[in-house]
């Protein structure tokens, strides 16, 4: 009888471990084609601040008046984190503040700079594993947004605009068609986490849905897919 109960453990044993064999989350696309010694670094996030996530969300709310002053580089880093930064180390690897299906993270962060104390005009990439920016071409690019927005003024007129644009594959090639669903929900879990964020640091905000995907994927020179704009400044 021992002898049994001890055979029927080892299966169930085994059993356990291929299971977790088979559910351990796919290797992460972390641009292998970024240059660390290209990128900008950002100063580290602050993970105490001094509002409660119920004040955040009880003030939250969209704004389209912008005034003409700059972002701090730490306001600008700690937005980026809030949306798609590394949060803490667990048994599969490192885990992003906005959950992922899979651990796929389908979804890159475009950042157009208007207005940001200490960095010039452009577009950038956020880079997630070593929290800094990737320059991908200097210039005032807001007014290009803007018009492939359908000309929401607003855009223009605020310092900084996030762009996050998906690659379905990375979430597709692992669960099928129904991944695209996976990849708009993480699209929603990131854009409320800037937009709390952006309400405890006294940064007004507007999440855009309305461009041209076309138009806007050729401004960022990305083969990804545009989902979401999010405006952010001070309102007047």
């Amino acid at each position: 009888m021992r002898t049994l109960f001890l055979a029927a453990m080892t299966v169930l044993m085994l059993v356990g471990t291929l299971g977790c064999q088979v559910r351990e989350p796919v290797e992460r696309a972390e641009r292998p084609d970024v240059n660390v010694a290209a990128t900008i670094s950002l100063p580290s996030p602050q993970a105490a601040g001094q509002r409660s996530v119920e004040a955040a969300l009880a003030g939250r709310h969209s704004e389209r008046d912008f005034t003409a002053l700059p972002l701090t580089k730490e306001a600008l880093g700690q937005l980026l984190w809030a949306m798609q930064g590394i949060a803490v180390d667990v048994i599969s690897g490192a885990t992003r503040t906005a959950p992922s299906a899979g651990a796929t993270h389908p979804l890159e962060v475009y950042v157009v700079i208007g207005n940001v104390t200490g960095l010039e005009s452009g577009i950038y990439n956020y880079v997630q594993h070593n929290h800094s920016l990737r320059l991908i071409q200097a210039g005032e690019f807001a007014p290009e947004l803007m018009v492939a927005a359908l000309e929401q003024e607003f855009i223009a007129e605020a310092p900084v605009n996030f762009v996050l644009a998906a690659d379905f594959a990375r979430t597709t090639v692992r669960y099928g068609e129904r991944g695209r669903r996976y990849v708009y929900m993480e699209v929603g879990h990131a854009t409320q986490n800037l937009l709390l964020q952006a309400e405890a640091l006294g940064l007004g905000t507007v999440a855009v849905g309305a461009f041209h995907d076309n138009r806007v994927a050729t401004l960022l020179d990305t083969t990804s897919a545009p989902l979401m704009i999010v405006t952010t400044g001070f309102a007047r």
